[in-house]
């Protein structure tokens, strides 16, 4: 029987593999052919989805991108034998795109059934917990200081300074938690990591709860990711099923139990204590702090908080040790960040790469320029809120100093791409509607800053009094960034005021139309 690997996660579903499988699937049978499709995650390489891989000969051979209509003709090329076709790419991980990446937290995506255990242990799972296991709580906790890591959510805070905070509290019951409310556009990391390897995750917050104490974990999730909802939950139980959570981990004598909870669909919850006000039943608002929820957080007890992309990298970092991990990146940016294209670009997808490639590399090495063929005018790093970035600067390092020196933020690693045709003023004026939607409306700065924010440019992009209300809008950008409890109309400057200050003759501009 020959086995063919076809990704299964939401990206590769949107572009029609579950299709591409049930033709692969009648049209074996048609021909008397046994074939075994496994269901991964997808590669990440989106412009090539579905990318179908058949195994030959201790090879995987790929096809791509495979429509219903091409498995016929794949057939009658013989390529479970591994036939020549026009869609053939040879082994996947030996194509530039892929060979030139260093995939670490995504070692095993698109490789595994992300719903089974032993696969997982097979390519190295569970290796991680098992020394963790055999170590004291603040040795685990030394690894991940030492490794470098910092938060893969945007803020970039040290992850072992906040398990060393946890450990330290004397408080019996703790928790870990993990934000997956991954909600800013252009970045899918997250939810490619949850839908082609969830184990990583649950393997990481698993060593996080025998590092601190914790013996209860919540999982964070938006309920825009149904196809991550039913991976994580299948993986979960599977993962209880081999005693790998539960009250006896890996028979260790210790407990760690695991549930996903849905969140409402409220970006401001991807602020760590508004997704804890939400876990605990309440509207999604900031709370003030301090507190830090590594002292008081869930239910007034001490949490660690991370994001999907760190906890599912602890477990190489115990696997390998803190120096493997710190031999990667860059001044204080240790490690590798799983990068996002998408926006106008010719290859979208995930690249993975330690810390210190150049914007330009991503943009045209590996995204192979815009998707009009135009020039790629400016990018947008680190969601909706992140400051727009000129060409000009795209020499720059992927680096959280050196971006920030810039006026940017690298946050969570998601880059968009505009071609020379975008209106600057425009894109300035989405930043302030998307806070004014999405403001919980606990403070004044936010909730009426981005409303007022949304006239201003309103009135800049009907040419009226263009210089005027800029410098209104500049003033109201410093009062929100100033004066906002949280991230979210802090942040919504940096965007307006990046815009403003590399495009300036398109604010400026409107007064000749």
């Amino acid at each position: 029987m020959t086995t063919i690997y076809v990704p299964g996660d939401s990206g590769a579903l949107s572009l029609g593999a579950d299709e591409v499988c049930a033709a692969i699937g009648r049209e074996a049978a048609a021909r008397g052919l046994e074939v075994q499709c496994v269901r991964t995650g997808s590669r990440g390489a989106y412009w090539l989805e579905p990318l179908v891989e058949v195994a030959c000969a201790g090879k995987r051979i790929a096809y791509g991108p495979v429509s219903p209509a091409d498995v016929p003709g794949l057939f009658d090329a013989h390529w479970l034998e591994g036939g020549a076709h026009r869609l053939q790419l040879g082994e996947a991980g030996r194509l530039v795109w892929f060979a030139n990446q260093q995939r670490l937290t995504f070692e095993r995506v698109g490789l595994t059934d992300p719903h089974c255990v032993a696969d997982y242990v097979a390519h190295g799972g569970y290796q991680g917990l098992r020394r963790a296991l055999s170590m004291a709580p603040a040795a685990v906790v030394e690894q991940v200081l030492r490794s470098g890591l910092r938060g893969r959510g945007g803020a970039a805070f040290p992850t072992g300074i906040k398990w060393k905070t946890v450990l330290e509290q004397a408080a019996g019951q703790k928790y870990v938690t993990c934000n997956a409310d991954e909600g800013d556009s252009g970045t899918f990391s997250d939810r490619m990591l949850m839908e082609g390897d969830p184990l990583s995750l649950i393997e990481g917050m698993t060593i996080a709860g025998t590092a601190v104490g914790a013996t209860q974990g919540y999982i964070y999730l938006r309920a825009e990711y149904p196809h991550a909802w039913r991976t994580l939950t299948r993986a979960i139980a599977a993962a209880y099923a081999a005693d790998y959570l539960g009250a006896d981990v890996m028979g260790s004598g210790r407990r760690f139990d695991l549930e996903v909870r849905l969140g409402a669909g409220a970006y401001v919850c991807g602020e760590e204590t508004s997704m804890l006000e939400s876990l605990e039943g309440r509207r999604g608002e900031v709370r003030v702090r301090p507190p830090l929820p590594a002292i008081k957080g869930l239910f007034g007890r001490p949490t660690i908080v991370n994001n999907v992309i760190t906890l599912a990298t602890v477990p190489l970092i115990l696997r390998e040790g803190a120096e493997f991990y710190a031999g990667f990146g860059m001044g204080k940016s240790r490690g590798t960040l799983p990068l996002q294209l998408a926006g106008n670009i010719k290859r979208g997808g995930l690249v993975e790469r330690a810390f210190g490639l150049t914007l330009r590399e991503l943009l045209y090495d590996y995204g192979g320029g815009s998707a009009s063929g135009r020039p790629i005018r400016a990018v947008q790093i680190g969601g909706p809120l992140g400051a727009y970035v000129p060409a000009a600067q795209f020499d720059t390092p992927v680096d959280y100093e050196a971006l920030a020196a810039g006026g940017a933020m690298l946050g969570h690693g998601g880059i968009v791409a505009f071609d020379d045709t975008v209106d600057m003023v425009r894109m300035a004026r989405y930043a302030m509607e998307f806070c004014a939607i999405e403001s919980c409306g606990k403070c004044t700065p936010c909730r009426i800053g981005s409303t007022r924010g949304m006239e201003l440019l309103d009135h800049i992009i009907q040419g009226r009094d263009p210089r005027g209300n800029l410098e209104r809008l500049e003033d109201l950008c410093e009062l929100m960034l100033q004066g906002s409890l949280c991230g979210l109309g802090g942040m919504t400057p940096f965007p307006v005021r990046s815009a403003v200050q590399h495009f300036r003759e398109d604010f400026i501009g409107r007064a000749q139309h």
